[in-house]
């Protein structure tokens, strides 16, 4: 299908944009059966949804004439969830309409209202707003419905779990009953079926799956990391991937706030977006990401939906989605217009589970492998630094600049090895604006059974095979002892003695054994395979429960491997006994404890 049946100023706006061909949604709502219907429509982001609506809303804006009548009370309005979403569509429809003479008008919370009623005012064929600010000018009656021939929702499913649902009815109320309502969304989950069903006459139900399946254009890896390590992980990355621009999620503002603080701190030009920004604040971060004076942005789901940064070429989910819509959104944050990117989850090797529901219920596959160590960065540098040099040597040199350079040859200090001692001066000067790469606890897994069998590309950070953990020998295998000095006298209690463990050596209860609780110290076992990983992160003590110590009870060997099998934690469970005791039993004294001194 082509755009040759628009009218000729829509066709002349597209072909100046370099439009071809309609993507599959634009081609979807452009069918003949889907000609003046209400409209409902799944598709991903970054699909071309708003040039698809606005080809739809065409016939309702111009009928058979080829212009757009005088600006005078809105014949349609588009509902967005966020400004800059909202921003975002009125950019896309002010070029669509501008051969057409349309003139479309922003009213969006953070904005002045009085120069958009001002705006209002002065007439408008299209209102694209936020539900907040959109209700508040109804109610005041600087927005007359009257005329209105459409209404869209954009991102429905996002304005639903916002909270915007009474905002919405109310909006849709004062609209009028003949009107055309269109719903675009990237899912349709119940709240969306039961809008639709309250507010649209015979809508036609229009899916449009990507290519390949969902965001074919992104490769998703999910990354196995320490929890503590999450920020570590994130330099990583960044300094692995080198991105023109680059995009980290987290749940918090909390979060957003602290991680900026760190990347900037290691060297990274970053801005942060969260909810408590003014527009003009927030304008100016996204206006530093695209001049090219920040590469990094660290943002809240909520802040970065709707943004728009064509040269995105990185996502990395510093702290995981809720849901798979989540993750879908801030994914398609890159992988846009054709272009490729990579979306990197970063798993807390105990939340692993949730890592792969999550990916299960997107549909998507991603490849599994430890976070980049820095042995992988400084490869990756040697490469990147040597191109550079070499591009640089290739460069016509200035004449003053090659005077210097045949002063310095001459120079006696460098009389030997003079080109490879400035070749090297030049590296090192290459180097020094570099972050420097983190030193990361490795985790060679193997894959779950479900991992194994999934097809398609296996790209990862490092290659080379995944040592499986040991498998259970005849009789047993014995498991490392270790010690801590909490016991019977300082109210050591089994409810949060398992936690603490796990918590403060990065492992899970099925990698603790057997459990005994003596008067002034407690003495467990650690599956043999995790051991060393127990150890390293017990020495890296952080929190309130820094001053328990932790120390191993007989040498430690073997580097760190985490099992995927739980069977497998219970492997070393055997007759034998920890070193210099009697009494094995992993049960606890049988009076009650007292009020515990240390947090559980």
């Amino acid at each position: 299908m082509s755009f040759d049946t628009l009218p000729a100023p829509l066709l002349a706006a597209l072909s100046g944009r370099g439009y071809a061909e309609p993507t599959p949604v634009q081609a979807a709502v452009l069918q003949p059966e889907a000609a003046g219907r209400d409209l409902l429509v799944s598709a991903q982001t970054g699909s071309g949804k708003t040039v698809a609506y606005g080809l739809a809303l065409a016939p309702e804006l111009m009928g058979d004439a080829a212009r757009l009548p005088p600006a005078g009370p809105p014949l349609a309005l588009i509902v967005a969830p966020t400004r800059e979403l909202a921003l975002q569509v009125k950019t896309e429809l002010t070029w669509l309409f501008a051969p057409a003479g349309g003139r479309i008008v922003s009213c969006v919370g953070g904005m002045d209202p009085v120069a958009e009623r001002r705006l209002l005012s002065q007439g408008a064929h299209i209102v694209v707003g936020t539900p907040g600010r959109l209700r508040d000018h109804l109610e005041r009656g600087n927005l007359a419905p009257a005329a209105l021939r459409a209404v869209v929702l954009d991102e429905a499913d996002e304005m639903l779990d916002l909270g915007f649902k009474e905002e919405l009815e109310a909006i849709l109320e004062e609209t009028p009953a003949e009107r055309r309502t269109l719903m675009f969304s990237a899912t349709v989950p119940r709240g969306i079926a039961a809008l639709a069903r309250g507010y649209q006459r015979d809508a036609l139900r229009i899916e449009v799956a990507s290519e390949g399946g969902q965001h074919g254009d992104i490769d998703y890896r999910a990354a196995v990391v320490a929890p503590h390590e999450i920020e570590r992980a994130v330099v990583n990355i960044l300094r692995l991937e080198d991105p023109r621009i680059a995009m980290v999620f987290c749940a918090t503002r909390a979060t957003v706030t602290r991680l900026q603080a760190n990347l900037a701190e290691r060297g990274f030009s970053t801005v942060a977006l969260s909810g408590e920004l003014s527009q003009a604040e927030r304008n100016r971060a996204l206006q530093s990401l695209r001049d090219g004076r920040a590469r990094v942005c660290v943002a809240t789901d909520v802040a970065a939906r709707g943004i728009d940064l064509p040269d995105l070429g990185l996502v990395i989910h510093a702290e995981l989605p809720r849901d798979p819509e989540t993750l879908l959104h801030r994914s398609g944050r890159t992988g846009r217009a054709g272009r490729k990117g990579i979306s990197v989850l970063l798993v807390p090797h105990t939340r692993r589970g949730l890592a792969q529901r999550l990916l299960s219920g997107a549909r998507v596959t991603a490849a599994w492998a430890p976070a980049p160590s820095a042995e992988a960065i400084r490869a990756r540098d040697a490469e990147r630094l040597s191109a550079q040099a070499i591009a640089l040597a290739a460069e016509e040199p200035a004449e003053e600049d090659l005077a210097v350079a045949q002063a310095l040859l001459a120079d006696p200090a460098l009389a030997e090895g003079g080109a490879q001692a400035l070749a090297a001066a030049l590296v090192r000067v290459l180097r020094a604006p570099l972050p420097a790469p983190e030193e990361l606890t490795e985790f060679n897994e193997r894959p779950a059974a479900r991992d194994r069998r999934e097809t398609g590309p296996r790209a990862a950070y490092e290659s080379g095979p995944r040592e499986a953990p040991p498998e259970r020998e005849p009789g047993g295998q014995e498991g490392i002892w270790f010690r801590m000095d909490v016991g019977r006298n300082g109210n050591a209690d089994p409810r949060w003695l398992l936690p603490f463990l796990c918590r403060r050596g990065h492992v899970t209860r099925q990698e603790i054994g057997r459990i005994r609780i003596l008067g002034r110290e407690t003495q467990f076992e650690v599956a043999p395979y995790a051991a060393a990983r127990f150890a390293a992160a017990a020495r890296r003590a952080e929190g309130e429960d820094a001053h328990i110590k932790v120390e191993p009870m007989q040498p430690v060997k073997g580097p760190p491997r985490l099992s995927r099998r739980p069977e497998a934690a219970r492997a070393y469970s055997g007759p034998a006994e920890p070193p210099g005791n009697a009494d094995g039993a992993r049960k606890p004294a049988s009076r009650p404890p007292a009020k515990p001194r240390h947090p559980r």
